[in-house]
């Protein structure tokens, strides 16, 4: 599994991720985490951003948070986190940067495609950039929307499949791109009631490029 994460916090991000976001393998995210001090920055996703303030903390789950910056951020504002990936060496920085800020967050080393949360444990979950093949994908977020505790909130971000020829930056596989009607369709898929409250395709500024990046948003809510 991947997940591939641009942005500071802000009205919009600025800045986007390397093309090569195609990898499945943790050995190669290991040493790419490794390999910088941050490979994105310490801010959360501003997307993240917009769309959680307005709800009340309860309990979050931060799937595939590689680095853990947004796991931290919704610690700071009072959730109870759990974030999970499969990247050690990203689980590491993520405890880090949580001991900097003065958080507490619950970091679980496991693969997303494989790890069962528990059904209905939790009122907000996130998947941001999480790029899978199709079958892995329904996987995923079948496990994600059946964590949700009644009334939660489940928010998907991730690079739209239009983003590969109009759009700037992200992986460059197709088989890893999708839409909000994909996600859509995956949800229904799991048999679990949602309420859908925002689908959108959200143009992304990115610094020194002509085109924005384009990026996949759904939220609902159980």
């Amino acid at each position: 599994m991947r997940r591939t994460g641009p942005g500071d916090v802000g009205p919009w991000p600025t800045r986007d991720v390397p093309a090569d976001t195609g990898a499945v393998d943790a050995d190669h995210w290991n040493d790419r985490y490794a390999a910088s001090e941050y490979v994105w920055t310490t801010g959360a996703n501003a997307l993240l951003v917009a769309e959680v303030s307005p709800l009340a903390p309860g309990r979050a789950l931060d799937l595939a948070c590689g680095e853990g910056r947004n796991a931290v951020w919704l610690a700071e504002q009072g959730w109870t986190v759990t974030a999970v990936d499969f990247s050690e060496v990203g689980l590491d920085k993520g405890r880090r940067l949580a001991a900097d800020r003065g958080v507490l967050v619950d970091w679980v080393a496991a693969d997303v495609t494989t790890w069962p949360p528990p059904d209905g444990g939790f009122d907000l979950v996130v998947v941001l950039y999480l790029q899978l093949a199709a079958d892995q994908r329904r996987s995923a977020l079948g496990e994600a929307v059946r964590a949700l505790a009644p009334g939660g909130t489940l928010l998907v971000i991730a690079h739209d499949a239009t983003n590969l020829a109009d759009g700037t930056g992200g992986p460059r596989d197709p088989a890893v791109l999708y839409g909000p009607d994909d996600v859509l369709a995956d949800l229904d898929a799991a048999g679990v009631v949602v309420t859908v409250e925002r689908v959108d395709v959200v143009a992304r500024p990115v610094e020194g490029a002509e085109r924005p990046a384009l990026d996949c948003l759904v939220r609902v809510r159980r």
